[in-house]
């Protein structure tokens, strides 16, 4: 029997080629070389950490609503921030915003050991449900104050921070490893610009990167809600 175009199968296809071409025009043309990033991005599927009247608009180039006030960041964000890690397979990361588990599940497929936070409890315990339907296994999820990390898990060698500061948290900064890198939007809570840190000698070197728009980082060394 040949599958009709509006069958599941079809559907995984079409998919598939629009997480090609959003690697290839999105991303790659823009500059993001780091190719395990970009094979991370070409198999995890995005539509499946979107809701389901948004994920014909999954691999577009823009942010997507998730539910709570957050979203799932444009594809080339991610891919930005991931690329600037200098992630290696033998890493620990800290994720600061669940969110839907999509960066989640890309950290899961470049790295050894993913912790990653959510202050709601709601995103935290469906990005979990979703990442273990999906068979990524190297992630554990936590709901609190993302701005105070996981003090209890640390070192990390790396953490990205998926919403606005007003500057880098000090208790972030103190669970990165020595020589660690941590991404994040520094700004007002209406723009920002992604600044790179890295731990040297126990001191902050910082690299600005590009403007961008994040959702702000609530808690105590964030915004006030």
């Amino acid at each position: 029997m040949i599958d009709g175009p509006n069958s599941e199968y079809a559907k995984e296809l079409q998919f598939a080629e629009s997480r090609r071409a959003m690697v290839e025009e999105q991303l790659r043309r823009r500059g993001i070389g780091n190719e395990q990033v970009l094979m991370a991005m070409a198999r995890v599927p995005r539509h499946e950490f979107v809701t389901p009247e948004y994920e014909e608009q999954a691999y577009e180039d823009h942010p997507i609503p998730i539910g709570s006030g957050q979203t799932v960041s444009q594809p080339y964000i991610v891919a930005a921030m991931l690329d600037s890690l200098e992630l290696k397979p033998e890493d620990s990361v800290l994720e600061v915003g669940t969110g839907s588990g999509y960066q989640t599940a890309l950290l899961s497929q470049l790295v050894a050991r993913v912790y990653t936070i959510e202050r709601h409890a709601a995103l935290a315990e469906e990005a979990q449900r979703r990442l273990e339907r999906l068979g990524y296994r190297n992630v554990m999820v936590f709901t609190g104050d993302g701005s105070q990390g996981l003090p209890n898990s640390a070192p990390f060698d790396a953490i990205t921070v998926g919403a606005a500061s007003p500057r880098v948290p000090d208790a972030l900064f103190q669970q990165l490893r020595e020589g660690g890198r941590m991404i994040l939007p520094v700004g007002s809570s209406e723009s920002q610009e992604l600044w790179l840190v890295r731990k040297e000698q126990g001191r902050q070197e910082v690299a600005r990167m590009e403007a961008c728009r994040f959702v702000p980082l609530i808690g105590s060394a964030g915004f006030v809600e």
